[in-house]
């Protein structure tokens, strides 16, 4: 690719805020990055496993501890930074409580994906990669749920939900304010 054709993307209207950047992690973020890289840094292809570790302890990445990670596994801290970026998994601040994500995938649009997407965008008053002005849920993209035949689909908090419809996504999300189970 030519180095021209590279650009970034502007930052939707109304995105969160970029983490700040801070030279030194938290404590409690350095030891659970400690920890990750004792576990995985003697692997060959260690840093996908480490960074999934992370998260998983974490629920994000945080950039503060990019220079941990880089200098571990003898990497630049832009290689580690790339990958973090590149993978819509892996996430750079702090999750909201609740994650909403919503499948854009070929079947699913057939189904219907495209009124759904825009019926959470307006139900949740946030784009995409996004959070709600309550903070209380994320809202994502996601190629593929593996319910295709069941389209078009939905996963709240990782727990998939399938023939979704405007009224059905409504419910699902009046239970997750009234505090019930999803």
């Amino acid at each position: 690719m030519r180095s021209d054709a590279m650009h970034l993307a502007p930052r939707p209207a109304g995105a969160a805020p970029l983490p700040a950047l801070s030279t030194q992690p938290a404590p409690a973020h350095a030891a659970a990055t400690a920890a990750a890289i004792s576990r995985h840094a003697q692997r060959d292809g260690a840093l996908l496993p480490l960074l999934h570790d992370i998260q998983a302890q974490l629920g994000f990445i945080p950039p503060a501890c990019v220079n941990q990670i880089a200098q571990a596994l003898n990497l630049s801290r832009a290689e580690v930074h790339g990958v973090i970026t590149y993978y819509p998994h892996f996430h750079s601040c702090t999750p909201a409580p609740h994650r909403l994500e919503v499948c854009r995938a070929e079947a699913c649009q057939a189904m219907g994906g495209d009124a759904l997407a825009e019926h959470a965008q307006a139900r949740l008053g946030c784009g995409f990669h996004e959070r709600d002005a309550d903070g209380a849920i994320d809202l994502e993209p996601v190629y593929c749920l593996g319910l295709c035949a069941q389209s078009p689909a939905v996963a709240l908090d990782g727990r998939p939900h399938a023939r979704m419809n405007a009224q059905r996504l409504d419910r699902l999300l009046d239970s997750l304010k009234n505090g019930e189970a999803a």
